[in-house]
């Protein structure tokens, strides 16, 4: 089994840019392509949130649009950016998505299960993991305690060093609480979360947690508490966690093309940076 994992499209309007810079939607067609030139083919992929980029109905078209491309099942989650709603109704046939609350679901993948985790808290760009949301996880997990278990949620439950980031992250009760659960069921076998556009990895709890770098644009890695917001075009990137009978789950990550440079820097106001 290969579960391919992209994350933070952040498609916009067509004609629209990401912060008048970033042509996200031909970024994600590229990643498609990628991802059908993959030998063997994966057999889902999985979105970790950040879908589009304002949550409007016209976004969300845009993206049906362009996901159309694809050969296998894909799985979306919500983001800080995306609208819950509006997501159900662009994509009406997914009844995993459910009719209302919290988007939250559990796929079988072959020898595994993915469960989708909702960490959105509108309108805060922060997420949250209330008693209610990992009261759900530990009842799903509770259903199979023997079969190993991808988790995707969008924000990780960690701290990466990355001041701006950092802040709209979980808080240290919710990211507690998950480590707790995460402890108790040790069939988790990763972790996948989207939200900062870079390649992260850390142990939790009896597991391991990995963010994922998007399609288009990168967080631009700086370690200074106080570094403004930034962005920079580095090779964009996906993830594949393949399960390998008698061994588990391998995690890799995967350049989506030839990327020659340069690689320039830009505030999040699109402004470049010298």
């Amino acid at each position: 089994m290969i579960l391919c994992q992209i994350s933070d499209l952040h498609i916009k309007r067509k004609g629209a840019l990401a912060y008048q810079r970033v042509d996200t939607a031909d970024a994600l067609r590229r990643c498609l392509r990628a991802v059908a030139r993959l030998r063997p083919a994966p057999d889902a992929v999985v979105v970790t949130g950040d879908l589009v980029d304002m949550g409007d109905a016209q976004e969300y078209a845009h993206l049906r649009e362009i996901l159309a491309e694809l050969a296998m099942p894909c799985y979306l989650l919500v983001g800080n950016h995306d609208h819950r709603e509006a997501l159900r109704q662009a994509f009406p046939e997914h009844a995993w998505l459910g009719r209302e609350g919290f988007v939250q679901y559990a796929v079988d993948l072959g020898p595994c299960r993915l469960l989708a985790l909702d960490t959105q808290d509108p309108p805060h760009s922060g997420g949250r993991l209330c008693a209610q949301r990992l009261q759900w996880l530990e009842r799903e997990l509770g259903r199979e305690p023997a079969k190993p278990v991808i988790l995707a949620m969008h924000h990780p439950p960690f701290v990466t060093g990355i001041g701006h980031m950092d802040r709209i992250g979980l808080p240290q009760e919710d990211r507690q609480g998950l480590a707790e659960l995460v402890a108790r069921h040790p069939q988790i076998e990763r972790i996948v979360c989207g939200h900062l556009h870079r390649p992260i990895q850390r142990r939790f709890g009896a597991s391991v947690v990995s963010t994922c770098p998007a399609p288009a644009h990168q967080v631009a890695f700086d370690l200074d508490p106080e570094a403004v917001p930034a962005f920079r075009l580095e090779p964009p990137s996906m993830q594949l966690h393949a399960w390998i009978d008698g061994e588990g789950l391998v995690s890799h990550q995967v350049v989506i093309e030839d990327y020659p440079g340069p690689y320039p820097f830009f505030e999040s106001d699109g402004s470049l940076i010298d």
